[in-house]
């Protein structure tokens, strides 16, 4: 397959409330360098071939910041759930079949190794999707993976929705996945915003994909940091400290 077969999806429209700041999130500077470069090097470092950027607050801004990067731009004027994030890069997408790479633009620490594990896992297994998932001592308010006996994914639980025996489960989601472009098109239409946020969701394909009887997959990052998304200027600063200090396992830039 070839680069142009692989398209990483970065999802930086946020606004970032935590960080108390009018600049979007993603154009913090983390070691001199926006964070959202880290992702775009490390999809590009994968061998995705075309980097689109879903941009919102700040949207020009973002643009500016990265008009020489060689990257595109999908705008979610409103921000209406990861779900409907995707749905705002499907005109971008029209002739496009093959892995579609999803990463948070705010996850620094994520290695182009483990992209390719993500893609290479997709292929292995034949699935429409995999995940990529974290173990945590402390699995706090994430989403918990759930599993199957063949380990293939049951579902992804919210907490909230959660029981006490789904709440002890330490894996869980860090937002990041590979889709088959073709398995996932078609069921955006079915995402609802029947929700407490109101918001698409992108964790509900998964339910979706394997309610049709297709396989989704799950593997678990070698480093739990590698799922940390930033948000606020005290997790920056951490995070720079972990790259400084080289106990990330990230490269330092």
């Amino acid at each position: 397959m070839n680069d142009i077969d692989k398209v990483a999806l970065i999802l930086a429209a946020g606004k970032g409330k935590r960080m108390k700041s009018d600049i979007a999130k993603v154009l913090h500077k983390l070691n001199g360098r926006y964070i959202v470069e880290y992702v775009i090097d490390a999809a590009r470092e994968a061998g995705l071939g075309r980097q689109i950027l879903v941009i919102g607050h700040q949207a020009e801004m973002v643009k500016k910041a990265l008009s020489g990067y060689g990257v595109e731009f999908a705008l979610q004027a409103e921000q209406l759930g990861t779900g409907h994030a995707v749905m705002m890069a499907e005109p971008m997408l029209d002739n496009f079949c093959g892995d579609l790479v999803v990463l948070c633009g705010d996850m620094p620490l994520v290695k182009p190794a483990t992209i390719k594990r993500l893609v290479n896992e997709r292929h292995r297994l034949g699935a429409a999707a995999v995940v990529l998932t974290a173990v945590l001592d402390d699995p706090g308010s994430y989403g918990r993976i759930v599993r199957n006996d063949r380990g293939l994914l049951r579902a992804i639980v919210e907490y909230r929705d959660a029981d006490n025996e789904v709440r002890s489960i330490k894996e869980v989601n860090t937002g990041a996945y590979c889709f088959d472009w073709e398995a996932l098109k078609p069921i955006l239409s079915r995402l609802s915003a029947n929700n407490d946020q109101k918001e698409y969701y992108l964790t509900d394909t998964v339910s979706i994909l394997v309610g049709q009887g297709k396989p989704v997959g799950a593997i678990i990052a070698d480093d739990p940091m590698e799922g940390f998304g930033i948000n606020s200027i005290s997790e920056l600063e951490m995070v720079e400290k972990l790259i400084n200090n080289g106990t990330s396992g990230t490269r330092k830039l």
